[in-house]
């Protein structure tokens, strides 16, 4: 299988070359087009918690496996939002991301919905994390709002929780504050921020879509009733 990304970085599509018999899993909605000898299945991976945990984490219940039959097939995928994507190789400690960030992965990656604390929880910041993780060589295609910048942290490092996309599992990271007290925090209007320690690589997006949503929805004229 090979995954090529055009367009980058602004609307970003990714050709997804399949050989007979190869198959790619995608998020529900990540579908652009593909070869009349692929074909589609659409399940709950991880039965009906594992449907629902992803629902509460930002993604959708059901996934899509794409598999070529009858000779080499193509699936063109892309992400909701205007942005970029990357193609992270699997390693034997795997990755975290942020919701809404997984697009595909080949079969043997196993994706588990996780909660990141309490505080991330009530943030609105979209701090649901998913692990994603195989057992043998693999591909994760996750995207973007924005351009995708690669941070290699060496000890410490921090990042807004709006700007993560994803993050090695070798790296601890709790989310907190992100001025000296709650109202500095409040006051300063940067909300959250993730605290990472170790060694590890970390991918951020050049876009917050909950500020950017913020300011589009000023700027609307008001509803009329």
């Amino acid at each position: 299988m090979q995954i090529d990304i055009g367009y980058r970085p602004a609307h970003s599509l990714a050709k997804v070359s399949l050989g007979h018999g190869e198959q790619i899993v995608a998020e529900s909605g990540a579908l652009v087009g593909m070869s009349t000898n692929v074909h589609m299945q659409t399940q709950s991976q991880g039965g009906l918690m594992g449907g629902l945990k992803r629902l509460f984490g930002g993604e959708s219940f059901f996934r899509n496996t794409f598999t070529a039959s009858n000779g080499p097939g193509e699936v063109l995928l892309a992400h909701a939002l205007n942005g970029d994507m990357v193609t992270l190789e699997m390693t034997p400690g795997g990755y975290f991301l942020t919701s809404s960030s997984f697009i595909a992965s080949t079969p043997n990656v196993q994706i588990e919905t996780k909660l990141g604390g309490m505080k991330s929880f009530f943030s609105g910041e979209g701090m649901f994390v998913m692990k994603a993780s195989a057992q043998s060589p693999g591909q994760l295609l996750v995207g973007a709002f924005g351009g995708i910048e690669e941070i290699v942290c060496q000890g410490n490092m921090v990042i807004d929780t709006g700007h993560l996309v994803a993050w090695d599992a070798s790296l601890t990271y709790k989310v907190g504050k992100s001025g000296s007290g709650w109202i500095a925090s409040f006051l300063s209007g940067e909300g959250l921020v993730c605290h990472f320690e170790g060694q590890g690589r970390i991918w951020i997006q050049s876009r917050n879509p909950p500020a950017y949503g913020q300011a589009v929805a000023a700027m609307l004229p008001p509803r009329r009733a």
